[in-house]
């Protein structure tokens, strides 16, 4: 019976966690180092949606403006179909580059922080040191645990600035792909945005292409709207009402404004 029990403990060490402290350092110090992909993940795939809805919103509501605006004013059907595949084009362009300059400015400002928080742990590691205590302390931790926790997080100098920059700066890095995906995404989407209003002018009369575009306007912001509250939260009905008003709202502006130019006319 001996033997057979000696076996079986050689043959299947013992698997149950050390002690409380160990597992919580442990996790922690998993947390630090692999933890921040997923978080990550997960900031990436809602600035999908972002830029999809930045995009996207922007082109609809800018070109069912134009739309409206040079109806007001009584433009013809060559001048409205002219100005609104200029507007797709140039504005889909200038969107894609405004969010390539914006992701590169975020991942450039990240790079920056990186590199001052770096210097500071250097210059100052005890003043960092206390920094990350302050940050674990918030959370609950005290006495030894805290001690041991922040030592185990500075032993490693990535670990430490990885943790500096997502718990006391809450950034996080942005890569050169996603700065290419960002432009690519907010650029296509204006320009879908911009095609929905725009592509029933191409096959009807301005009356019932405009009664079209106005619908199809709306049924995309409200669909919009929905994947949103969907995707991250919140009562999709409320959310695709909010988009439709705030999206049909500032086209109205456009029709305002073509109205004042041709009533001044």
């Amino acid at each position: 019976m001996t033997a057979r029990k000696s076996v079986a403990t050689t043959a299947e060490p013992d698997r149950r966690p050390a002690t409380r402290l160990g597992r919580v350092v442990r996790t922690t110090t998993k947390g630090a180092v692999s933890g921040a992909a997923p978080h990550l993940e997960s900031h990436r795939q809602t600035n999908w949606l972002r830029d999809v809805i930045l995009g996207g919103q922007d082109g609809l509501v800018n070109i069912l403006g134009i739309i409206l605006g040079v109806i007001a004013g009584g433009g013809s059907e060559s001048v409205l179909i002219v100005a609104g595949f200029a507007a797709a084009i140039t504005e889909s362009i200038s969107m894609g580059a405004v969010g390539y300059t914006s992701s590169i400015s975020e991942r450039d400002y990240y790079l920056a922080e990186r590199a001052r928080e770096s210097a500071e742990s250097a210059a100052t590691p005890e003043a960092e040191r206390r920094e990350i205590r302050d940050v674990y302390a918030s959370k609950g931790f005290t006495g030894p645990l805290l001690e041991d926790v922040v030592s185990t997080i500075t032993a490693n100098r990535e670990t430490w600035l990885a943790t500096i920059m997502e718990e006391e700066l809450h950034l996080q890095p942005v890569e050169n792909q996603a700065v290419l995906r960002a432009a690519i995404v907010i650029g296509v989407a204006t320009l879908i945005g911009h095609l929905i209003p725009l592509v029933p002018f191409l096959f009807l009369d301005r009356t019932a292409a405009l009664i079209v575009a106005v619908a199809l306007s709306a049924l995309a912001l409200f669909a919009v709207g929905v994947y949103s509250a969907v995707t991250l939260v919140g009562d999709w009905r409320t959310s695709g009402m909010r988009m439709v008003v705030i999206g049909l709202g500032a086209a109205a502006i456009g029709f305002a404004v073509g109205r004042l130019f041709n009533a001044g006319a």
